[in-house]
């Protein structure tokens, strides 16, 4: 397999100044499971596509090598920008780890020893730790002009989707033609053309909307009740990892989280059952849901109780104890930011009609003299286009006061520091904290200069 144009991208293997080769023992294994991987490197010299895979471990290596940042795709936003799409194609690249080469000052790192021989790759292993971070960077670069329009890539998952079958085979014509050229390789036996629905990263994705995949919904609906603090988390998980799905998740799995509390026994009672049940049977008829209308603003419901915060999205969240010691002017703003935490990815591409029973919020926006975490909190909100309506239905308020009517798993912390750091530079003197903005309008003033002590004011 010549492998994916090196124009595009190779693979360096950096290593830490102060890291030390280090020279791994001969593995003894079964001489069947010798016999096999013989034959495997064997295969893999002879650019055989075997069945068996040999995985070398590289936790030495992963260990001396820094960090490669680049960038994933974020899930919610792929998934949003395929769903709505009438013909789907999805394609999977042939060994495509092994599609990339290394350069050649760092193939020798990767050499790995058998009883008969060593040998190092002169591709892209699987394994290490940076293979991912390489192989979307490739992807970004092949598709650079046609992601989010035709195209969408999550490392070696690519996807071309088209509002109608004949558009379709223009932009399937176009992604051959790139890939053709660039020598990109797929796997045939893991790719579906001309879809109406298909499974992309948990998800069911189709004309309709987003999905549940109904092998989790499945694995839920099998499980048996829980007994132990260990299945009472692994049912937890299982739910958190759906509960974009569920509304009112805490209120129904209020007694199964009360299980998972300090100095509390592990007895599974009638109430948990019930709740258990309920979640099966709620999850009989999950929910359909819809990306986001271009050009429409987001509403977003707020809620605050004596525990918990929560907002439209099904998000809820139980307040950490300093936090309910805040006033409710305090909570309130609280609420706010960390809404604009979790869906910061819609936020700052969407104008938001802020819609609560919390009129205090109205005025927060307007007041020119704020102090403490009121204004750190201000400051993070000023990069949001939010506009604050008065309610006109109760629907989707009840929704949210149900979400905060009893907390979530999740507790940690709002993170109310600033995401960009050319927005907003921070420094940290004895306890005390500086933020500056650079703030600037036509009028010549903005927020610019923020103290806040050690003891938040």
């Amino acid at each position: 397999m010549p492998g994916l144009d090196p124009s595009i991208v190779q693979h360096h293997l950096p290593t830490l100044p102060h890291a030390r080769p280090v020279k791994q023992k001969l593995r003894w294994l079964h001489p069947r499971w010798s016999l096999q991987i013989k034959e495997e490197i064997q295969k893999q010299l002879q650019c055989w596509d075997g069945k068996v895979r040999v995985c070398v471990d590289f936790r030495d290596l992963n260990k001396a090598s820094p960090k490669d940042d680049f960038p994933l795709p974020h899930i919610d936003l792929l998934v949003d920008s395929t769903a709505g799409h009438s013909m789907l194609s999805f394609m999977d690249g042939f060994s495509g780890y092994n599609q990339i080469l290394m350069t050649l000052e760092d193939m020798e790192k990767t050499t790995f020893i058998i009883k008969w021989g060593t040998y190092c790759y002169r591709v892209m292993p699987f394994g290490l730790k940076n293979a991912g971070a390489t192989y979307q960077r490739a992807a970004t670069t092949l598709f650079h002009d046609m992601m989010h329009r035709d195209v969408e890539v999550y490392v070696d998952d690519m996807i071309v989707k088209s509002r109608g079958r004949a558009d379709h085979l223009d932009a399937l014509e176009r992604f051959f033609e790139r890939i053709q050229k660039f020598r990109l390789r797929l796997n045939p036996k893991k790719c579906t053309f001309g879809v109406t629905s298909e499974k992309l990263l948990g998800h069911m994705v189709s004309e309709r909307g987003i999905e549940v995949d109904p092998d989790k919904i499945k694995a839920i609906l099998d499980m048996p009740a829980p007994k132990t603090e260990k299945e009472i988390r692994s049912f937890l998980g299982r739910l958190q990892y759906i509960n974009r799905f569920i509304a009112r998740l805490t209120d129904i799995c209020e007694p199964i989280f009360r299980l998972l509390r300090k100095n509390q026994p592990t007895v599974w009672n009638d109430d948990c059952q019930f709740a258990f049940e309920k979640i099966k049977e709620y999850l009989l008829s999950p929910p359909v849901l819809v990306p986001p209308t271009p050009g429409r603003p987001l509403l977003l419901y707020l809620s605050v109780s004596d525990m918990a915060l929560g907002s439209i999205y099904y998000l809820s969240k139980r307040m950490l104890e300093y936090e309910m010691r805040y006033v409710m002017i305090e909570r309130l703003f609280l609420a706010l930011v960390w809404a604009t935490r979790r869906l910061r990815h819609y936020m700052t591409e969407y104008s938001v009609h802020l819609i609560s029973r919390l009129d205090p919020l109205r005025y927060l926006f307007d007041r020119l003299a704020l102090t403490g975490r009121l204004m750190r909190w201000l400051v993070l909100l000023t990069e949001f286009d939010i506009v604050y309506v008065c309610q006109k239905s109760i629907k989707g308020s009840i929704v949210a006061d149900h979400l905060a009517s009893l907390p979530t798993s999740e507790d940690r912390p709002v993170d109310d520091d600033f995401p960009d750091e050319e927005f907003v530079a921070m420094t940290i003197l004895s306890g005390w904290c500086l933020y500056f903005d650079g703030a600037a309008n036509q009028l010549g003033y903005g927020i610019g200069v923020l103290l806040v002590s050690p003891q938040g004011d």
